[in-house]
């Protein structure tokens, strides 16, 4: 037999869910943020994209069944709103060259050095370059990574190999005389 849920329970369900997505929004909003501007390499589209990814979790709550973080389930979310975005037709033909300056601020600022480390990872090719944001500037873990993206646990650590030989390779190059 099923409970018939009163007004009160229901409103006291609504605002449990309010406060749960406050701290969510205070939370990750950043992290998403400039994953969804490293995506989409602009701003405002960045904060449409975030805005976007809180409304469809807000909506999926219910859904959530906590086999996986909610960092891993928002930036799921996000890393998804952000490759609809890419697909559209509009988004194709606007240039998106972009400058770090650009870019939101990081919790911890970055040093040259690591300016033009993330230069370098920009120009990875694009399953390389987000399997690397996720995990060294989310601080995602390899299965996080994979869940996130719905790709296999192999899948995530060939990527990351691959980008790190890339990457090795153009410090190299700069190194040598």
């Amino acid at each position: 037999m099923d409970v018939v849920k009163g007004p009160d329970r229901i409103q006291t369900e609504r605002e449990e869910k309010d406060r749960i997505f406050e701290r969510l929004v205070e939370t990750y909003q950043t992290a998403l943020l400039r994953t969804c501007f490293l995506y989409l390499k602009d701003q405002e589209l960045a904060r449409d994209a975030v805005q976007e990814t809180f409304l469809k979790a807000y909506r999926s709550w219910d859904s959530f069944r906590g086999e996986s973080s909610e960092k891993t389930w928002l930036v799921r979310i996000a890393v998804n709103q952000c490759r609809d975005e890419q697909k559209s037709a509009w988004f194709r033909h606007v240039s998106r060259r972009v400058t770090l300056d650009q870019l939101p601020p990081a919790s911890i600022p970055f040093a040259p050095e690591d300016e033009t480390l993330l230069q370098d990872v920009m120009r990875l090719p694009p399953k390389l370059r987000e399997a690397t944001l996720l995990y060294y500037y989310q601080g995602m873990n390899v299965n996080e990574i994979a869940q996130a993206l719905g790709i296999r646990h192999s899948s995530v650590s060939e990527r990351l190999r691959r980008a790190r030989e890339r990457l090795r390779d153009n410090l190299e190059g700069r190194d040598a005389p």
